[in-house]
Formats: structure tokens, sequence, C-alpha cells
């Protein structure tokens, strides 16, 4: 048995990170078998969310999740797509993965209305005493990420200006298609519906949300994806 290991549902959303949305959409794609721990972060092997552990085989990252399951049980993600096709799956979700994950991250995490919120729900297990000064050292160290990546760099227009082009194109390339590349979801709908579906969070106000609205193919999207993968799951 396969053991997953996430944050949790959050904010009405599957999980609270987008990368731990995308391995597990990943996994019930796979068809194997797992349970899923929340209690793994500060034994994650990467220092971060998700991994998880096959059998004593522990894999962090999801990328080098997707590249397990297809390894060991023979899976290809990417099933039926061309040479060029998977090409471009990879490119777009490089894009998902490098810039609008960055933008949303700041969205949520430098905005002040916004951190609030996720401050409440992130950091209520610490103990009151010591919540204060921990909130205000992970943020920081979230900060200094952004910026060290370089989206943290720009000012809020200009990275709105490259998350609306990207979103922009994701429309365009979905055009009437139920999924990315085609009929059937391949292995980039996953960061493309996590990075989507956290931009249309009900908690929270973005530029990000906004704009995702006005491409109404890719909130038909979300929906669909959301539908296809959890179903009429409650989540917190």
């Amino acid at each position: 048995m396969i053991t997953f290991y996430a944050f949790g549902a959050a904010f009405g959303l599957p999980d609270a990170s987008p990368f731990v949305m995308k391995a597990e959409i990943l996994l019930k794609m796979s068809g194997q078998p797992y349970q899923v721990n929340t209690k793994g972060m500060f034994k994650a092997p990467k220092g971060k969310l998700p991994y998880l552990d096959d059998d004593g085989t522990v894999v962090a990252d999801s990328t080098f999740i997707r590249w397990h399951l297809e390894r060991k049980y023979g899976i290809d993600f990417d099933q039926g797509l061309n040479a060029e096709q998977r090409a471009t799956a990879w490119a777009v979700e490089k894009m998902l993965e490098d810039n609008l994950y960055w933008i949303g991250v700041h969205w949520r995490w430098v905005n002040d209305a916004n951190f609030a919120k996720v401050a409440e729900v992130f950091f209520k297990p610490v103990p009151w005493l010591v919540r204060g000064p921990v909130v205000a050292f992970v943020r920081r160290r979230v900060r200094n990420s952004l910026h060290g990546h370089g989206m943290g760099r720009h000012a809020e227009a200009e990275m709105q200006a490259i998350g609306n082009q990207g979103l922009k194109t994701l429309a365009t390339l979905l055009g009437d298609k139920p999924f990315l590349m085609g009929e059937q979801p391949c292995g980039t709908d996953a960061m493309m519906f996590a990075i989507l579906t956290s931009a249309l969070c009900a908690h929270f106000e973005t530029p990000m949300k906004d704009e995702v609205k006005r491409h109404a193919n890719l909130v038909a999207y979300e929906a669909r994806m959301r539908a296809r993968f959890f179903g009429d799951d409650i989540l917190a």
C-alpha cells in the first residue's frame, strides 16, 4: 500500500498545496490504492510535501512521484499523445509550476488580507505562545523564496501581466476540448487543475481569480476535473 503524505483538505480545496493536488490526481489516475497521511511534514526528505512511501521506497516531489508511478507500474500518463503533444504538455506543466504557481503564492502569502486567512488555518496547531514568531518566520521564508525565484522581484501589476498571459495561453490551448490535450486527461492536467482550482478558491480574492473567470472554458474545465477526480467529496 502506498502512503501519500499531504497537508490535507483546506479552504474548500482537496489540499492546500497545488503540488500535493497534482500528485494525488496522478495517484488517482494510476489506479493504485493509497492512504493519505497528514502527519509527515517534519519527516519530509526534502523538507516539502508531497512525498510517498511505496512499500519502503520513499519518493519526494510531485514530478519524481509521477516518474516513479510510470516506471514501477508501467503507466503512461500521456498515453495516446504523439511526441509533439508530449513536448507541448511538458512545456505547459513547467509554465504552470514556474510562473502561475509562484504568482498564486504571492497573492496568498504576501497579500495581508489573504495571508490572515492562510495563517488562521495553517498555524492553528502551533501553540499560541509561539505562534506569532513561527508565523513571521515562515512568512519571511516564503517571501525570500519568491524573491530568490525572481517572481517576487516584480511589481504586482507586472506579476499579474505574466499571470494573465499564462492563463490566456491555457485557455487558447484548451479551446473546446474537455481536457488539455484531448478527450482524456494527461499528466499535465493534474497540475493544470491544481493551479486553476487554487486560483478559483472562494476563500481568497485575487486578480488571478478574476482572470480565470474571464475564460469560461477554464472555469468549466476546473469543474469537470473536480467532478472526475473528487466527486461529491465535502472538502474542509
